[in-house]
Order: C-alpha cells, then structure tokens, then sequence
C-alpha cells in the first residue's frame, strides 16, 4: 500500500505533463480552447498547455490543397445535359476563421463550385462550353474567390478537367469532324489536281513556245539555206549563161549553124508519150529557108558530065570571105541608119525651138497614132552584125525575150 499512492501520484503527474506539451508540426497551426473558448493559435513547434484546461480543437494545415470534385451534370443553353468534372486549388490563408466561419469549408466549396457552373454553364451553348474553358475557369475562380474569402481561404486555380457531352451528340460531332476531315481531304486533294493540272499546262505551254520558236528558227534558217542555195545557183547559171553566150560570141555562128541548132531541138520538142500537140517557132521557117538556100549553094556548084556521067567538084567558097564582107555590109547598114536617126532627132530639135520661138504650143502626141517602126528589127540585126555577134535564137511562140 505504501508504493501504490507514489505510483498512481506519478501516473498521473506523466499524464498531465503529456497533456501539457504539444508540438505542432510545420505548415499546421493549432488552434488552443480555454474552457471551451478560442485561446490562441499554436506555431510549428512545442507548447506547453495549462492540463485540464487548455485543449488543442483544431489543427489547419496551411499548405495548399487540391480537391477533386466528382463530374456534375450541367444543362446547357441549348437545352443538352454536360457532365463536368472539375478540380479547385485552395490554400488558407486565416486558420482562425476557417475553423469557426465554415462548419466544412470543403463541403461548402464543393457545393459553391456546383452552383457556379450550372449559373455559367447556362449561359453558353454546346460549341461555347467546349471551347471556352479559360473563360469558365476565369469567371468560377472568382466568384469562389469572393465567396471564401470570409472563411479564411484563397481559391488559387480552378481547372475543368472535362466536358463530357451525351453520347449522341458525341457521335453527332464525331461524324461532323469525320465530314469535316474529309471535306478538307477532298478540298487538298483538288487544290493538289488543280495545282498539277496548272504546272502540266505551264509545262505544255512552255513547251510549245520552245518547239514553235525551234521550228521558227529552223524555218528561218531554212529560207536562208534556200535563199543562199537559189543565189549560188543563180549565179551559177549566170555564169554559164556569161560563158555559154560568150562562146557563142567569140565562134561567131552564122544562119546555118542557127538552123542546124534548131533542127536538133526538134526531137526533144516532141519528145514524151503526153506531148500530143507541140509548137513550132516561127524562125524555124527562116531557118530552114537558110539550111535549104546554103544547101542549094552547095548543090548548085556540082555539075555531072554529059557524056562520061563524072561529078565534079563545086567551086570552093571562101567562107573568112564572106563573113568578112557580111560584117563590112552590116556595118554599112547600121552606120546609115544612126546617121539617119542623127538627122531626124536634129530635124526635132530644130522645129521644137522653132515653136519656142513663135510661142507656140507643141501638139500633143497620140501615142496611139505613132506607127511602130518598121526598121527596127533590120536596125537590130544590123547593129548585131557590126558588133561581130549572131543574133540569139528566139524561145518558142515567136516571141522575143
């Protein structure tokens, strides 16, 4: 019996010595009842509490908090049911009144939260509500913020961490986007054709522009390897013609051998299965008039004998002779026709400076009524013969060039 008094006397000195001390731990303030009234608030740290008296009622932890809430149907303004599941970030800020302002503070945010969004919510249609989150998430954090500030909170953040819509209009809005894919597909798909279809034709174009200016080159330079080709073989013949009537010149042809040349052209006239009509010259004529007059020359110096039938040689003609004295009668000719041509221009002259004289006028001149000269073609003849050239033969038809 002695020891047992010692014994309960230190039982119960420990137990209000346990009562006494309290540590309170850091970020968490405790909250001291005198008798059932708010004393003091109690920093991390340990304390010493009046035993039987002092009690520590709450103990607020003054860390920021993050409470989840489950998802809440809201109705839209467009009459469809949103499921949203939010999330709030807190902090307290005065442990004092969010002990005895609020019976549950969290409760009551929760229940604050759900009544703000339906108030926002109603207001915005499907499209709205699912796509202007910053603004709900503005407009809740404030009025929350506002609403707890008297219990010693600070709203931080609000976040909606989903918007669910039924499943109707999520299959709705799914084949949307479907259309809406594919409609930008189509629309890539035609810009891309588009696209190649214009290159293609730049590239044809091009094309066509390089090949018509090839061919235009090509042509040009064909002209001018036609037109090189014509003047070299222009020249050509007008060389040989130069050459040809040079020879034909200098071997100074007389009437026979003109008619012998015609008459061998006179196969190559009628040569050919489609030549049913061909046309003789009209020099043929005197041309065989003079093979046939030089013929009978030759002929009419041969005499036979009357008794002994011998032929006998005709007389040898000198023919330097003859064409030399041809050339002295031609020259004669074409010396009286200059003089006399001298004579009528000078006979003109005078009158016409007679006429200026007297004043009068000069008749006028019919061209029709001037008779072509007659002499001209001797007066040619005659001049071609002092110049020791024959004269050229005339083409087919008669007609001179």
């Amino acid at each position: 019996m002695e020891f047992i008094v010692p014994i309960i006397i230190l039982v119960m000195a420990v137990a209000l010595l346990t009562q006494a001390l309290k540590v309170i731990r850091q970020q968490q303030v405790g909250i001291v009842e005198r008798l059932g009234k708010f004393n003091r608030t109690l920093d991390p740290g340990p304390h010493l509490l009046v035993p039987l008296i002092d009690s520590v009622r709450y103990t607020m932890d003054m860390r920021e908090a993050v409470v989840p809430f489950p998802p809440q149907g809201v109705i839209t303004e467009d009459n469809l049911m949103v499921s949203i599941d939010s999330v709030i970030y807190f902090q307290v800020v005065d442990p004092v009144r969010a002990a005895y302002e609020a019976q549950n503070y969290i409760q009551a945010i929760e229940q604050l939260t759900m009544t703000t969004l339906r108030n926002i919510i109603g207001g915005l249609d499907l499209e709205q509500t699912l796509t202007s989150r910053e603004e709900i998430n503005a407009k809740l954090r404030s009025v929350l913020d506002e609403a707890t500030g008297k219990w010693g909170i600070k709203v931080n953040r609000v976040e909606l961490r989903s918007i669910e819509p039924p499943a109707t209009i999520r299959d709705a809005m799914e084949k949307g986007a479907r259309a809406e894919r594919d409609k930008r597909a189509a629309i890539l798909l035609a810009e891309g054709q588009r696209q190649s279809q214009i290159l293609s034709a730049s590239g044809d174009r091009e094309a066509s522009i390089l090949r018509a200016q090839g061919e235009r080159e090509s042509a040009v330079l064909r002209a001018q390897a036609d037109r090189q080709a014509q003047m070299l073989r222009s020249e050509g013949e007008a060389q040989a013609i130069t050459t040809v009537f040079g020879a034909i010149h200098a071997g100074k042809p007389d009437q026979s051998l003109l008619a012998y040349q015609y008459l061998q052209m006179l196969p190559n006239l009628a040569r050919g299965d489609a030549n049913k009509v061909w046309i003789v010259p009209s020099e043929l004529n005197d041309a065989l008039k003079g093979l046939g007059k030089a013929a009978g020359d030759l002929l009419s110096g041969a005499s036979y004998g009357s008794t002994s039938g011998e032929f006998s040689a005709p007389k040898k003609i000198d023919v330097f002779a003859e064409i030399a004295q041809q050339k002295i009668e031609a020259e004669g000719e074409a010396g009286r026709a200059v003089e006399q041509a001298i004579a009528e221009a000078q006979q003109m002259e005078a009158g016409r400076q007679r006429r200026l004289s007297t004043g009068a006028q000069a008749p006028a001149l019919d061209v029709g009524s001037v008779p072509e000269p007659s002499s001209a073609p001797a007066a040619d003849e005659a001049a071609e013969q002092s110049t020791g050239a024959a004269p050229e033969p005339q083409p087919e038809g008669g007609s001179r060039p």
